[in-house]
């Protein structure tokens, strides 16, 4: 006996697309959105049933779920506007793992300091002074001050115990090259650079310094003895006549006196009864040292009036130029200045006291001074 074959209208109503169930009167699947076309009466052609795998139907509704949710995101960006943008995630860093491989230290090596010396006991002679004896055990005078408690002027007593201070060692450096005998007595030797003044001779000079001409003119390569004004000379004073002297007692060169007053260029007049000269101490004298003031008037010797000069030796830093050396006449003149530290050395054959330099000369300075309208006859 053949089965029953149900009704068309008795067929239960399938999705054609997934196979999904219907109910009666559905016009679209709700699985996969299908529009379902309405079927016609009993009589009428039948829907057609169509069958699709389930693992075909779930990849179908995968992929609309995620159209659908692209299609949500696309609007609220539109919604939204100017919304911001999500912020992404950070990717991780990889944090290296340290190494457990000790690091060296390293080892200093501590430099031992010199260790002072304690000070020379010197016992003062004759005519020395804190100079004298600093520059023989090349030391400074500040420091001979200080390990004494001296003051200032730092005076000294024939007899007196003084310490000196040792100088502390430098620490040895690169060897450097060991200077000839010839080159070693050169560098050894004092000199005093002098310029050749008008009515100098070089035979004045080398009395004046107790220096041979011939030294003179062999240390600066002379090939007479004729000298002009102007002319810088190099006087070496270890070719003294008698040799040099043995003692350490003689400092030295000074060096060049510092010119305090009057200022370069300033004026005097007829109410100036004297004019100060200021200077300032190179250092404490010794008893047969001097200051010597020489004054110039430039501008009687430039009238061809003969050359107006004075010269003064003083133990003092100021020198009082007195009104009798003031120019006659109501036109001012030029007054050339300055100063030098000299040396009594003896006396010349007349009996005259002789000096020689102990130091460098100061510059020249120029002040002006003007004297009375009618000329005053000079006693």
């Amino acid at each position: 006996m053949a089965e029953k074959v149900p009704a068309a209208a008795e067929r239960p109503r399938l999705c054609p697309t997934c196979g999904t169930r219907l109910g009666e009167g559905a016009t679209r699947c709700l699985v996969c959105g299908t529009v379902i076309r309405a079927g016609g009466g009993r009589g009428g052609r039948a829907a057609r049933n169509v069958t699709l795998d389930l693992r075909l139907a779930l990849g179908l509704v995968a992929g609309l779920a995620l159209v659908s949710a692209g299609l949500t995101f696309a609007a609220s960006r539109v919604i939204g506007g100017g919304a911001a943008a999500a912020t992404p995630s950070g990717t991780p860093t990889l944090t290296a793992t340290p190494s457990l491989v000790p690091s060296i230290t390293p080892t200093f090596t501590t430099v031992p300091s010199p260790t002072a010396e304690p000070p020379i006991e010197y016992t003062v002679n004759e005519g020395d002074s804190c100079l004298s004896i600093a520059f023989f055990f090349e030391v400074s005078v500040r420091s001979i001050i200080e390990i004494n408690n001296l003051g200032t002027q730092c005076f000294l007593t024939v007899g007196q115990r003084v310490l000196v201070p040792v100088p502390t060692p430098a620490p040895t450096g690169t060897p450097t090259a060991t200077l000839a005998p010839a080159e070693a007595t050169e560098a050894a030797c004092p000199k005093v650079t002098i310029t050749v003044e008008e009515g100098d001779t070089l035979f004045g000079i080398a009395q004046n310094y107790n220096v041979a001409v011939q030294s003179i003119q062999e240390y600066n390569g002379m090939t007479s003895d004729s000298v002009f004004s102007g002319q810088v000379l190099i006087v070496p004073l270890c070719e003294r006549l008698g040799g040099p002297t043995p003692t350490p007692t003689v400092p030295p060169p000074y060096p060049a006196p510092n010119l305090l007053l009057p200022k370069d260029g300033e004026s005097f007049s007829l109410a100036n009864d004297t004019i100060s000269l200021q200077w300032a101490a190179v250092a404490p004298l010794r008893e047969d040292e001097f200051y010597r003031v020489s004054v110039v008037d430039v501008t009687e010797e430039s009238l061809g009036s003969g050359r107006k000069t004075l010269i003064e030796y003083v133990k003092d830093t100021q020198y009082n130029l007195a009104g009798t050396f003031r120019p006659a006449g109501a036109s001012p003149h030029v007054m050339r200045w300055w100063v030098e530290t000299v040396r009594l050395s003896g006396t010349t054959a007349t009996g005259e006291p002789r000096y020689i330099s102990a130091g460098a000369s100061s510059v020249k300075r120029d002040f002006t001074w003007s004297g009375s309208a009618v000329a005053t006859p000079t006693p």
